[in-house]
């Protein structure tokens, strides 16, 4: 018996990249449908809020998957233990003692990952565009890939624009909320992927998708035009400002977890009363929930009520803080 968590089918693909990149996915079994469900095996006791279960699946002939194998012995438990995979391209954060061994890490991570063509070593999320600093250290071509989630094909290139695959079970989750109708803005789009899914997913009226990065815009776009979607508006443009011309909103999403906080009375202001803010925030764990409302409080200070829907935390960020996500209702 295997030990794997039951997933809507409509959910499999997500869960699935999502177990992969904190390698939690059990790739000894393989992945069995049952109904209307999935169940996936995973290295864990649990993962989210899906029921655990035993089941009987088929147990796979063994193929070394863990890539720290193929590297010296004496630094296998400083290794990463976690990397994004978007498209057929690896990201991956390596620590100053690893430096002389960064081509043998992607070299490596290229044997475990038949679909993977490029790796790329991640110096830091860097300014205002929240772009990241890479490079190559193994494989071959340029950083520009497509991505595919929960249905949808995303044209993106990390060297160039933010995009974050391990949000693949926050985008359905938040997409499985959307009511026929509505009305969304997202404030800080990328290339979409918020708003693409919620269309694929959902029937919203429209989508208003805004990013300050040209060649986010730009991505923007072109996938809008790929998967066919004509609910999508996009825009370039300081959100903060670019907002103000937009009509009240039902849902208004915030990932930007560095700074989004900043803009929340923004959003507010801009959300219909009973609707809901879903906030990206980086915080320390021992005050996030003191933190969380003092910044309530202060929105109500400037006449915008709200409370606490839900809080969500979703990966860890440093040894004390993690990356959360926030329902905020407007009241």
């Amino acid at each position: 018996m295997v030990r794997c968590i039951r997933v809507p089918k409509s959910e499999g693909n997500p869960v699935r990249i999502a177990l992969k990149a904190e390698d939690l996915l059990d790739t000894g079994a393989r992945i069995k449908s049952d109904g209307d469900h999935l169940l996936i095996p995973i290295l864990s006791d649990s993962f989210g809020d899906y029921p655990v279960e035993d089941a009987d699946l088929e147990i796979l002939e063994h193929r070394e998957t863990d890539y720290r194998m193929f590297l010296p012995e004496d630094i296998r438990d400083i290794l990463p233990n976690s990397y994004d995979c978007i498209g057929d391209v690896i990201v991956v954060k390596i620590i100053d003692e690893l430096m002389p061994y960064r081509h043998d890490i992607g070299d490596a991570l290229l044997k475990v990952n038949s679909n993977v063509r490029l790796v790329l070593m991640d110096g830091g999320v860097k300014g205002e565009l929240r772009i990241r600093e890479l490079e190559p250290i193994a494989g071959t071509g340029g950083s520009e890939t497509r991505h595919r989630e929960s249905g949808v094909t995303m044209l993106t290139d990390p060297a160039k624009v933010y995009f974050n695959p391990r949000l693949a079970t926050e985008r359905m989750r938040v997409a499985s909320e959307v009511r026929d109708g509505e009305v969304i803005i997202d404030m800080f789009a990328g290339v979409a992927p918020f708003p693409l899914v919620i269309c694929k997913h959902a029937n919203p009226e429209i989508v208003y998708s805004i990013d300050l990065n040209h060649d986010a815009y730009e991505y923007m776009k072109e996938n809008i035009r790929i998967n066919k979607v004509t609910r999508i508006v996009p825009l370039e443009g300081d959100a903060s400002r670019v907002v103000s011309d937009l009509p009240q909103a039902d849902r208004v999403v915030m990932n930007l977890p560095q700074i989004a906080y900043r803009f929340l009375d923004v959003a507010l202001s801009k959300t219909k009363r009973g609707g809901v803010v879903h906030l990206h925030r980086i915080m320390e764990r021992a005050t996030a929930d003191s933190d969380t409302e003092a910044l309530l409080d202060e929105m109500r200070a400037k006449g915008l009520d709200c409370h606490l829907g839900r809080k969500i935390e979703m990966k860890t960020y440093s040894p004390t803080a993690s990356v959360y996500v926030f329902d905020i209702i407007r009241d």
